[in-house]
């Protein structure tokens, strides 16, 4: 399978009507693609809305969250997108975590593989024009049918953490979407996604390994390294990625981030992250040494890397211009 580097949408400090001309650069650059996320900023749709209308570039949502939209809505959110860049956008659907669905939309985080599965059964039949009567655990629909399907077939991503979750993307997904792992992590995950696809039946080697890298675009510094330890601190406290760390075997590493963060002591728990696992998972250094650590993901086993830039500076002016010269630094004819 083609690898492909691809840029996460939209970037800080950018408003979203100066995303047209940043991904003609990007596509210019060889940039292969643009993934979109979503969690307490900008949906995921319509960013990938602006890049499908000003280039070529492949699409992907990273993700559209199957709890916090109906089924119907997702669907026909999903069709616009395509009728935008037909041929050239994927769905990327997960669950989330608990403070999204349950804090922030009222929603109740309960058996998300089932959910997931559920989703992409709907989809595959609501995408491809057909009369919808769903009855499932999770949700039923009872007789949708888009008025605008769209024209050519839609690939649906799963996002996945942990081994039930990464068997569902083998078994009926077209492609998974992993984050918040090392590249020595990488041949845990795709192995348990590779073997549930071939027992399904199905053509492993055709279901995509989609990874959000997290790369830290500042100079070295005390704040640079504070900002990626908040950053992993942030994330690592959530009770769905915490369980994922502890399945990928660093719950002894971890251990002290855990036990400081639920006594209360912030400061304690951001300090308790081990500079290991630090470099690990939000990448850093000199252009070179990024350029590098993202081929590390590839010859693991990775298919498309979609690089999040992330700059800790205070400025703003100086984070959007590390941004564009990261960009410009690890675009892929640089890298090679």
């Amino acid at each position: 399978m083609l690898k492909r580097w691809a840029l996460s949408v939209p970037f800080d400090h950018f408003a979203l009507a100066e995303h047209a001309s940043l991904a003609q650069e990007a596509e210019s650059l060889g940039y292969t693609d643009a993934w979109s996320l979503e969690v307490d900023g900008i949906d995921c749709f319509t960013p990938l809305a602006v890049v499908g209308a000003a280039t070529q570039m492949r699409l992907g949502t990273a993700i559209a969250n199957v709890y916090t939209r109906g089924p119907a809505t997702l669907a026909q959110t999903a069709a616009g997108l395509a009728e935008v860049a037909p041929g050239r956008f994927n769905l990327g659907i997960g669950t989330g975590s608990q403070p999204i669905v349950e804090m922030w939309n009222s929603g109740r985080f309960e058996k998300p593989a089932t959910r997931v599965r559920e989703m992409v059964a709907f989809l595959r039949a609501a995408l491809a024009g057909e009369r919808v009567a769903f009855q499932g655990e999770t949700f039923s629909v009872d007789g949708f049918r888009l008025s605008r399907p769209p024209s050519q077939p839609i690939p649906i991503h799963v996002a996945a953490l942990r081994a039930g979750m990464l068997r569902t993307a083998g078994e009926v997904a077209d492609g998974c979407i992993i984050n918040w792992l090392s590249a020595g992590d990488v041949k845990k995950s795709v192995a348990v996604v590779r073997e549930a696809a071939a027992a399904a039946g199905r053509d492993a080697s055709t279901v995509e390994i989609t990874a959000r890298l997290f790369v830290c675009v500042d100079p070295p510094s005390p704040e640079s390294d504070l900002g990626r330890r908040r950053h992993i601190n942030a994330y690592l406290n959530v009770p769905v990625y915490k369980t994922f760390h502890q399945w990928l075997g660093r719950g002894e590493a971890l251990r002290g981030m855990w036990e400081a963060w639920d006594a209360g002591d912030r400061k304690g728990a951001v300090a308790a992250i081990p500079e290991d696992v630090v470099d690990e998972l939000v990448l850093a250094g000199p252009a070179e040494e990024r350029n590098a650590n993202v081929r590390r993901y590839l010859e693991a086993g990775v298919d498309t890397a979609v690089l999040h830039l992330l700059s800790f500076d205070r400025d703003p002016a100086v984070r959007r211009e590390r941004t564009l010269t990261a960009m410009r630094e690890m675009a892929p004819a640089a890298a090679r």
